[in-house]
């Protein structure tokens, strides 16, 4: 993404979009800012130069405008039935929660996502994983009913995410349904504390943009590729480490927030729902393995003439501090339990 003065100005429009939304007081003041944050990501997403972008740009802007339209009708039967009580409340907070969980790609309403990911460069995908996830996410802690209907939506999300990336050999799908995994562990998280699903929040976009740092640098979108460039094998063990504390394997950074929704869970005797989200994870963790055990063990396959390095010693340096803090971050937390 060229960061010329109309993608500045589009970027801080959806950022004040977003703020519009966490700020608001009323439903239809949160409506108006998940508006005004998604018609400025639409001309951030076309990019002459991907012949994708068009596609997904129109399929998210579809998808989004169908979320939209099924939150401001369920806002309206809201306002209406505090008048009639003709609804019941539990049918109306579904009923929201699942235009929230459309506009974010939770399961089972994933459809649009992975291919709209797969149209997207690596900033763009970035922001669709992070920031574009606070807003709807912050709605759906107010409304969503612990009850059956968000075990199910909490199920999906693991089973499906981690099922869904075994056959990936697109890196944007495979994180994208890696992605997913963790929606299911974020919403597990917002019925424990709103401090720890933060945590699980800031702890995700951290990780992700570290892996995403790694990729954008060597412009990496396939699994075929990083074997078939020539790469530092630091900067593949790098990759294997992000991927690991990705994948919630301790003792890296990734395994603190899991780390707390277990004892909850356990705490609650959810034994169930627990059991099933760690085995799904343990599926996630193989498909990060198969990729970066594919990228160190087939090195035989690089172009041996091409020895070009595609990284300066800045990125080398700034990848080194983003290893380190990964990797070391879940001892430094244990070394101060004044953090959590």
């Amino acid at each position: 993404m060229i960061m010329n003065p109309s993608n500045l100005l589009f970027i801080s429009i959806l950022m004040s979009g977003t703020l519009i939304t966490i700020s608001s007081s009323t439903w239809l003041g949160a409506w108006m800012g998940l508006e005004i944050n998604l018609l400025s990501f639409i001309p951030l997403m076309t990019s002459s130069k991907n012949i994708l972008s068009t596609e997904a740009s129109l399929k998210y802007f579809l998808v989004q405008a169908l979320a939209s339209s099924i939150l401001l009708f369920s806002i309206l039967f809201l306002y209406f039935n505090e008048i009639s009580s003709s609804i019941s409340h539990s049918i109306l907070s579904c009923l929201i929660s699942s235009s929230l969980l459309l506009k974010m790609g939770a399961a089972p309403f994933h459809f649009w996502f992975p291919g709209t990911m797969e149209g997207l460069n690596w900033m763009n995908w970035l922001i669709l994983m992070t920031w574009q996830k606070l807003a709807p996410f912050l709605l759906l802690s107010y409304m969503i009913p612990l009850n059956a209907f968000s075990s199910l939506i909490i199920m999906s999300c693991i089973i499906i995410g981690s099922l869904g990336g075994i056959n990936q050999t697109s890196l944007r799908k495979l994180l994208a349904y890696s992605s997913i995994t963790h929606m299911g562990w974020m919403i597990s998280s917002m019925f424990i504390d709103e401090n720890i699903w933060i945590l699980y929040f800031l702890i995700y976009c951290f990780l992700s943009s570290s892996l995403i740092f790694l990729f954008h640098s060597f412009q990496l979108f396939h699994m075929n590729q990083n074997f078939m460039i020539y790469m530092d094998p630091i900067i593949k063990f790098f990759m294997f480490l992000l991927l690991l504390s990705l994948g919630g394997l301790p003792p890296f950074l990734g395994f603190l927030p899991k780390w707390l929704v277990i004892q909850y869970l356990t705490e609650t005797e959810q034994l169930f729902l627990i059991t099933l989200m760690v085995t799904t994870t343990l599926l996630t963790l193989f498909y990060y393995l198969r990729l970066t055990f594919s990228t160190l063990l087939f090195s035989y396959q690089e172009v041996k003439w091409n020895k070009m390095t595609f990284y300066n010693n800045s990125i080398y340096i700034l990848l080194l501090i983003l290893v380190s803090i990964s990797t070391l971050g879940l001892l430094i937390c244990v070394k101060m339990p004044s953090l959590l």
